[in-house]
């Protein structure tokens, strides 16, 4: 493992998404995140409203196989226009 590269792999990674709340942010990232990462479990998604209700912050927690495969997922979820932010 390289001093750059610290996220040793296979591992359970959480992946946050946030946009706005009115948008189809779910159904969108979420098609994004399975179509690199396979089908997740309900359990492995964490659903956040903001105070005012504006906005929606996602978790998904994926099982990563390597760092093309999270580059790949995070280079579709910022290219996606619902997406405000992914880290």
């Amino acid at each position: 493992m390289s001093d750059t590269d610290l996220q040793e792999f296979p591992s359970d990674f959480p992946i946050k998404v946030m946009g706005r709340h009115d948008s189809q942010l779910r159904a969108l990232s979420q098609a994004i995140v399975e179509r690199h990462a396979g089908a997740l479990e309900e359990s492995r998604i964490r659903t956040r409203t903001s105070a005012d209700g504006n906005f929606l912050a996602l978790t998904y927690l994926v099982h990563a196989t390597s760092r093309a495969q999270l580059d790949a997922i995070y280079r579709e979820l910022t290219a996606c226009k619902s997406v405000l932010m992914a880290l």
